[in-house]
């Protein structure tokens, strides 16, 4: 918590957690695999695959899949969001693309043109075929293959 001579110690982000960032003016092409946070503030051409969350600034242009834990967005995507956990669309945010994820939220000012489905956890995102029981549920192994396909993501 202190650093030299008494003085309190800058603390960041960086310290502990796995964190990368695409600043702005950086333009990509292709398919992109991070563990841990991600921010993007530049243009993104392909897809984005992230264990955990990813951030996507209000000056950023993404055209392709995103897939990954939780997705907050203030900036431009076109393309589908699959997320394990939530999609979070922030102003002046812009989506057109279909959106799979268990949570959802857009705040007023967001412009979104897509579909949205609020199932549950999608585990084909991982390459993992299940059977659904006879009303449309995962039951619990198929929860835990699911599972086991997201660690070894």
């Amino acid at each position: 918590m202190w650093g030299e001579k008494g003085k309190p110690k800058k603390e960041t982000i960086f310290e502990d957690d796995h964190y990368t960032f695409l600043g702005k003016g950086v333009d990509f092409k292709g398919k992109a695999q991070f563990e841990g946070t991600v921010r993007v503030d530049g243009h993104f051409e392909g897809e984005i695959m992230t264990d955990d969350t990813l951030i996507i600034g209000e000056h950023a242009v993404i055209k392709g899949t995103i897939i990954g834990g939780t997705i907050v967005s203030g900036g431009r995507v076109e393309g589908n969001i699959t997320a394990t956990h939530k999609v979070q669309l922030l102003k002046p945010a812009v989506l057109i693309g279909d959106v799979h994820s268990p949570g959802f939220s857009m705040e007023d000012g967001v412009y979104f043109q897509g579909l949205c489905d609020m199932g549950a956890a999608p585990a084909q995102v991982f390459d993992v075929e299940v059977d659904r029981s006879e009303n449309g549920a995962l039951d619990s192994k198929d929860l835990q293959v699911a599972n086991e396909a997201r660690s070894n993501f």
